[in-house]
């Protein structure tokens, strides 16, 4: 019998491929049935429009992907009503970018290249998923906590209050 050797994956996968990528793996693949879902009921049983119905399943899953991300993905934690406002006006705002990738590129697989609605917007959905996870980890839901993680620790922003958090984010720290 040969033995079989282990293939070490390079420092960067080991790096991506930890915990908290597998609950954003998970969670991005829940935002993503959200998503198509949602449209599918618009185009196929509402018979919207489909640019139209791509824009509501979109801002449906942004706010899906929002709460869960914050929750299970990130576990991030604000200490005040404001900071929570920042962190979803920042992750809202970061997702206008994909947005415009998803809604482009529907539109140009579905209106330009005829395609189906359904394979336009799940052709979109890779590229979506790969973006938002690394606009959340590295733009969003990046925690400002020194190494003890006491409350005492916590970096503070320009306002002067402590920025929101993430438990993973302090552990790795």
């Amino acid at each position: 019998m040969t033995e079989v050797t282990s293939i070490h994956a390079p420092k960067i996968m080991k790096r991506f491929m930890n915990a908290e990528a597998l609950r954003y793996l998970f969670i991005g693949v829940c935002t993503t049935l959200v998503n198509l879902i949602v449209f599918t009921v618009l185009c196929k049983l509402v018979h919207m429009d489909v640019n139209l119905a791509n824009f509501i399943s979109i801002v449906t899953a942004i706010l899906f992907a929002y709460v869960t991300n914050k929750l299970y993905v990130f576990r991030s934690h604000c200490a005040s009503v404001g900071e929570l406002a920042s962190e979803c006006v920042k992750f809202c705002g970061a997702r206008v970018a994909t947005m415009a990738i998803e809604m482009g590129g529907v539109f140009l697989i579905y209106n330009i290249l005829g395609f189906d609605e359904l394979i336009a917007k799940c052709c979109t959905q890779v590229f979506v998923v790969i973006g938002n996870y690394f606009i959340s980890k590295f733009f969003v839901f990046r925690g400002n906590q020194k190494k003890s993680g006491s409350p005492e620790n916590v970096q503070k922003t320009d306002g002067g209050s402590a920025d929101c958090t993430s438990q993973e984010r302090a552990q790795e720290l």
